[in-house]
């Protein structure tokens, strides 16, 4: 190999190990990505009753495909929430791809210390072990009237507002009734 063969190889090899680290960034933190279809995003944004011109911030927005959907087919200005360089970057080209610049904000931030103080709607999708975490943050930051959607998991020690039992989708209002999935089944059944 010659030494511009060597050099370029070195080159490739540390972008690629540089993706492979900013890629770990949210497994660090406890949360791994994994991606949402677009018909449990679109079920999940009406069970919200989502209105044009709201406010909607997704919480580990991934590549942003949430923030997307639900500027292009809900109207709202969306702000995704990102604490991994890569996804930020990621979300940010795809905003640009499809000039929603002026609807959507990509902020690369640990969404435990964002302020939500003005947001109409967040969507979360994460793990059960993250959600004890998130729940005093949520009821101290959230005004009455916000609605939480989230995706897989309940919130244990709120009684959600409806429950997609097929897709495991879970909606909640602000200020939110004492109770737990539990409350909510022996009322519905």
């Amino acid at each position: 190999m010659t030494d511009i063969q060597l050099f370029v190889l070195f080159g490739i090899s540390v972008i690629l190990l540089l993706f492979y680290g900013l890629s770990l960034v949210p497994n660090l933190s406890g949360l791994p990505w994994r991606p949402t279809a677009a018909a449990r995003i679109r079920k999940a944004l009406e069970m919200a009753q989502v209105q044009p011109g709201e406010l909607l911030v997704d919480l580990g927005s991934g590549d942003g495909r949430v923030l997307l959907q639900a500027v292009r087919e809900f109207q709202v200005r969306a702000v995704g929430i990102e604490i991994s360089p890569l996804h930020c970057l990621l979300s940010w080209l795809l905003v640009r791809k499809h000039r929603l610049e002026h609807q959507i904000s990509i902020q690369q931030a640990d969404f435990y210390r964002a302020d939500l103080s003005q947001v109409d709607v967040v969507f979360a999708y994460m793990t059960s072990k993250q959600v004890a975490r998130l729940r005093p943050h949520l009821e101290k930051q959230l005004n009455p009237g916000a609605r939480v959607v989230t995706i897989s998991f309940d919130i244990d020690g709120w009684e959600p507002k409806f429950v997609d039992r097929d897709q495991l989708i879970f909606l909640y209002q602000m200020p939110p009734q004492a109770g737990n999935l539990g409350t909510y089944l022996a009322k519905t059944l």
